[in-house]
């Protein structure tokens, strides 16, 4: 009995992380509207119009709308690749409640994944203030993508590199590993609970950051890129071949940013 409890409300566990993605993507589809060019957007990314030649405006609102679509954008893109880690703590915190006769797993489970997404919703924060340097540096164009085949070429490169560095490596360790992170790391309680969905959050950041700084080159705005890159982050974390196809992945970056460069 005390199993098939286990699996039910596992169950209802993985039925919101499923409905969170979904909202999240959404509010992406709907965010990137309809209009094929910027004087016709009819998302919620973008003011409804924009006299030719001028860009949009850096006021609050403005601030606030460009944090909300990098902070959404980070929900759908890096939840599917984390629901097997809280899947998981979520599984353990509740057989910890049953055997300790508690009822702290639905605070605790909860308290995980804000944590987790904490962090990214930091990550947004910074996103955004790159944002807003690459367009006065009018290094952008209105769609959010470079306009530098340079730029782009060395975003290329960098992430690149850093797919074959020792901290890239760890970090992909840990999040490829969820029972081995959780044995190390548990901590009990609803301030545990957070402490741990921070610390993963921040082994996530540290191997996914530079490949979210991508979304510069190929389009903030592009839904085929974003869907591109959150395909390419859970097979690398999920599937048995992640390691390799990250070596792989380093490849192809290096190549196609020098190719850029040389062209340019």
């Amino acid at each position: 009995m005390l199993e098939a409890l286990i699996r039910r409300e596992n169950a209802v566990v993985a039925g919101a992380l499923f409905a969170l993605i979904i909202l999240a993507w959404l509010a992406l589809l709907a965010g990137a509207g309809t209009g094929m060019s910027v004087t016709a957007m009819s998302g919620w990314w973008l003011p409804m119009s924009l006299p030719a030649g001028e860009s949009w405006p850096w006021n609050a609102y403005y601030w606030a709308i460009a944090f909300v679509m990098w902070a959404v954008m980070m929900v759908a893109m890096m939840l599917p690749s984390a629901a097997p880690m809280i899947l998981l703590y979520a599984r353990v915190v509740r057989q910890a409640d049953a055997q300790a006769d508690t009822v702290e797993a639905p605070s605790c489970i909860a308290a995980f994944a804000g944590g987790y997404l904490t962090l990214w919703i930091l990550f947004s924060v910074l996103a955004v203030v790159l944002q807003f340097a690459l367009e006065r540096a009018e290094l952008m164009t209105i769609m959010m993508n470079s306009r530098s085949a340079t730029l782009s070429g060395a975003l290329l490169i960098s992430a690149g590199v850093y797919q074959l560095t020792p901290l890239k490596s760890a970090c992909l360790k840990h999040c490829r590993s969820p029972a081995t992170y959780l044995a190390e790391h548990w901590r009990p309680g609803t301030a545990g609970a957070w402490r741990m969905g921070l610390e993963h959050g921040a082994y996530c950041v540290g191997c996914c950051a530079v490949l979210m700084l991508l979304l510069f080159v190929g389009g903030v705005m592009n839904l085929i890129w974003i869907a591109g890159l959150s395909l390419f982050v859970a097979l690398e974390k999920l599937a048995p071949f992640g390691v390799g196809l990250a070596g792989a992945l380093s490849i192809i970056l290096i190549a196609g940013g020098a190719a850029l460069i040389i062209a340019a």
